[in-house]
């Protein structure tokens, strides 16, 4: 990437990724379970319908990272933000299970190239604070994340659906308008034919077991995250909790996210990625098991905002731990690799929850959930104890 004006770069990019992850999760959280029940989709369907917009990100993930290391960054942004402006107005002419599931798998494309690419640029950008500007960037992502349960859960109370989709549509369109300031790199990251790069990077990426390990932690943390985006409101509304509240529920958990992310971020810079990472992911783990025990609305609004906590200390950690490990420059390649491996668990999330819910009820389903975290807890800290013996 070129380097002047790497001051306007990162406010610019943080105003677009902020609108676009607006959009995003505003015709998800709580829309999309409600949307769909109202659909007619029973648990199990609910399950795929969430997964649906994680599966791109598994196909294209590293294939768009590769791409933005041989094309550059700005174009395939570009084509991100076209999808993100364009998906919001296919949900109001859904009227069926199998059209949303479409829908949602269009959808899913956008953040899959958005995300890669964007950590990709940041952490080849920025190197003496990578976790610090990577946790700062993810957490002007994350207001947008913040924003819309409250202003989702609103407009389905006030008005209806379709409403929801129209404000995802204008918020879209105008991170899609934004994205036409964003600077021109000075040159290519690489003049070498884009498929033996494309192989190149994928074997340098994939013989490092510990940028692998890293990423199935992060493939953990999304699993744990995607499901309790699915099913915490369908909880919540059979406690019978409004739609409104649910809102607050789930923006209290990414409040607490916005607000502690580059703090972890700085932390991580200086203390180290592992000892920000392993007490995240036990945080995290707790709190997921505590969660249906307390289904009043100030207790879930408690837990979440834990849950919160872990994920922001660990996620703050995860890309920057992946970039430092990566050789020969190729940040899209090594983030696409971490972005595939965690849509690989954010997918598998939903539809294991969903099932566990149908047969075995909410509390099995979190308690679960809680399980999968503190196992990879366990794992990545054994990794990293063992990497630490063989540093001379």
């Amino acid at each position: 990437m070129y380097k002047p004006s790497s001051r306007n770069f990162f406010i610019l990019i943080c105003v677009i990724g902020g609108l676009a992850i607006l959009s995003s999760t505003m015709s998800k959280t709580p829309v999309l379970p409600l949307f769909s029940k109202a659909l007619g989709a029973s648990p199990a369907e609910i399950g795929w319908i969430v997964m649906a917009s994680t599966v791109p990100g598994i196909l294209i993930s590293f294939p768009a990272g590769a791409l933005s290391d041989y094309l550059g960054k700005r174009s395939i942004i570009y084509a991100a933000l076209f999808v993100f402006a364009t998906a919001p107005f296919l949900y109001l002419l859904v009227s069926d299970v199998w059209q949303l599931i479409a829908v949602r798998f269009y959808h899913g494309f956008a953040t899959a190239i958005f995300g890669t690419v964007v950590n990709a640029a940041i952490a080849e950008r920025y190197v003496q604070d990578r976790a610090e500007k990577l946790s700062a960037y993810s957490s002007a992502t994350i207001v947008g994340r913040s924003v819309a349960p409250f202003l989702g859960g609103f407009l389905i109370s006030l008005a209806s659906f379709q409403m929801v989709y129209l404000a995802c549509g204008i918020s879209a369109v105008l991170a899609l308008a934004l994205g036409f300031l964003l600077p021109d790199e000075s040159k290519p990251v690489t003049r070498s034919h884009p498929r033996a790069r494309f192989v190149e990077s994928l074997q340098t990426v994939l013989k490092d077991r510990y940028i692998l390990a890293t990423s199935l932690v992060e493939a953990a943390l999304y699993l744990v995250f995607g499901a309790i985006e699915a099913f915490l409101a369908l909880f919540a509304s059979s406690k019978g909790i409004p739609a409104w509240e649910i809102g607050i529920i789930l923006g209290a958990q990414l409040l607490s996210i916005v607000f502690l992310k580059p703090l972890m971020g700085a932390v991580s810079d200086r203390a180290g990625r592992e000892r920000v990472i392993l007490p995240g992911l036990i945080v995290a783990g707790i709190s997921v098991l505590l969660l249906p025990h307390f289904p009043g609305v100030f207790g879930l609004m408690v837990l979440v905002s834990i849950f919160g906590i872990g994920f922001a200390a660990v996620t703050s950690s995860t890309s920057a731990l992946v970039a430092d490990l990566t050789k020969n420059g190729a940040y899209g390649s090594s983030m696409g690799v971490l972005s595939t491996i965690m849509d690989i668990g954010q997918s598998i999330g939903p539809v294991l929850t969903g099932w566990m819910v149908g047969r075995h009820g909410y509390i099995a389903a979190f308690s679960l959930l809680a399980a999968i975290l503190l196992f990879a807890a366990v794992s990545f800290g054994y990794i990293a104890w063992l990497r630490g013996k063989r540093k001379p």
